[in-house]
């Protein structure tokens, strides 16, 4: 059974459950922040509706036991008591079994939470996290070599990432046909960050490298991970660098970091002592894998694997699906991202006055925490942690803005509920509530170089357009 275990994958096994068991940590605590505000018993889509009506879209505690704020968060204290113990490594001192179990309770609480959080939870990143968690359980703890199928299997995942979000590209868009889809991407994006408005100014002939080497990084390099050391370690590499691209001229929640951290299951240690000049060295346990955990290996591997063949299928689909799962419990699924790029950014902008009339009234803009509102105000950087409230109203301009939960959005903005408040980044009337709520949208752009020095605004917003309102206070 040699031919199972990988001795030279020590250092790729730590950095990715304690990297991954980091990653549920700021999910949990995105969660504990908004849940109740946006899904909770009295949030903008609640859950106890939900499961009075449809019920939980997939496996699901609060199925069983009910949905409170109060359970809610408890559930969220166990992720993160679970989640931080398995980024100081205390499990993985312990019996292989440890540490699958400490991770399979992450993947159940974190599950039962996406499958009830509704629009607020239809990321990508979402079920990424839930099948990162599942699989790198299956990697055991100290006391036994990494087994090299598992350490295979986040290889696939991260192929599915990669080459996915490539195949949907190059399938979709012809903006990334004919390498212009970067001359809008870095303004369009649904979070912009601090160097976003840097990378959108570069010149045209950057942006075209830029799509080219998106094209190259994951339709070409993916496949590598499969090759011969030291031919993983680049492509891993590779990947990872891209991603850091990503992470610098964005806000993506975890998906660049989790990716990241994936992509170090193909980072073997002899590299790792070439590159950072240590001598080779055996780190890992010389006592042979027991009969039964080998066992359990093999029999997760293959049901990994049957599970994620509809996910090769719908690679090669004409009709490929983009961030789907194919089961209830969100293992082998489909990923990939921005097969379209918007040309124009059209943002929602909402306002409120104390003025007893609307129509010679002095509107007071509400600020948030991510999305661009403000012209004069610089874009943050956020992610990993998820801005979810920020990232919905993102997709609104693309639908239609008249979506239950956003009526319920100004309706609590109208009533100053305290939690919806806490959501947001500025509340122009401190805690009071608004007479009036009213609705606009503008197209923004980055302010070019010689309109920031002018102005010393980050960006420049036109073309506005009342959508609803003015409301009233009930």
């Amino acid at each position: 059974m040699e031919w199972l275990v990988a001795h030279d994958y020590y250092t790729a096994r730590e950095i990715l459950q304690r990297g991954v068991a980091a990653i549920y940590l700021v999910a949990f605590i995105s969660t504990m922040n908004q849940f109740r505000a946006l899904a909770g018993e009295h949030g903008l889509l609640p859950v106890p509706r939900l499961l009075d009506a449809a019920g939980a879209r997939g496996p699901s505690l609060f199925s069983h036991i009910g949905y409170s704020d109060r359970k809610l968060v408890a559930v969220c204290a166990a992720g993160l008591v679970i989640s931080s113990l398995l980024v100081a490594g205390l499990p993985q001192a312990g019996p292989p079994w440890l540490v699958l179990v400490a991770f399979l309770v992450l993947w159940g609480l974190y599950m039962s939470i996406v499958n009830v959080g509704q629009v607020f939870y239809g990321f990508g990143w979402e079920m990424l996290l839930l099948e990162a968690g599942f699989t790198v359980g299956m990697l055991g703890s100290q006391q036994v070599p990494p087994p090299l199928p598992i350490l295979l299997l986040v290889a696939w995942l991260v192929f599915r990432v990669e080459f996915g979000a490539g195949m949907i590209k190059w399938r979709g868009d012809p903006a990334w046909r004919n390498l212009t889809a970067m001359y809008f991407h870095h303004q369009t994006q649904p979070m912009p960050g601090p160097f976003s408005r840097v990378a959108h100014l570069a010149p045209n002939w950057w942006h075209r490298c830029e799509a080219a080497g998106n094209h190259a990084a994951q339709l070409a390099i993916p496949f590598l991970l499969f090759a011969p050391q030291p031919f993983a370690t680049v492509a891993a590499g590779i990947i990872m660098a891209t991603q850091l691209w990503l992470v610098l001229t964005g806000n993506f929640a975890w998906l660049n970091w989790l990716t990241i951290v994936l992509a170090c299951a193909r980072i073997s240690d002899p590299v790792l002592w070439q590159l950072f000049g240590r001598s080779p060295q055996e780190s890992g346990p010389q006592t042979a894998t027991p009969i039964w955990w080998t066992t359990l290996v093999l029999a997760a591997t293959l049901l990994l694997v049957v599970l994620s063949l509809p996910a090769l299928r719908n690679l090669f689909s004409s009709r490929q699906r983009m961030n789907a799962s194919f089961n209830r419990w969100q293992l082998g699924n489909a990923y990939g991202a921005f097969g379209s790029v918007t040309r124009v950014r059209i943002e929602i902008v909402i306002e409120g006055t104390e003025d007893p009339s609307p129509n010679s009234a002095d509107w007071h803009e509400y600020g948030f925490k991510g999305k661009p509102g403000d012209v004069s105000s610089r874009p943050r950087q956020f992610a990993p942690y998820h801005l979810r409230l920020d990232w919905m109203m993102w997709f609104l301009p693309l639908g239609s803005i008249h979506q239950p939960w956003f009526h319920t959005l100004l309706e609590r903005l109208l009533q100053a509920d305290a939690r919806t408040l806490a959501l947001l980044g500025r509340d122009p009337f401190s805690g009071r509530t608004p007479r009036f709520i009213r609705v606009l949208t503008y197209h923004y752009r980055f302010a070019t170089a010689a309109e920031h020095r002018d102005t010393g605004d980050h960006w420049v917003r036109e073309g506005r357009l009342l959508m609803i309102g003015p409301v009233a206070r009930s």
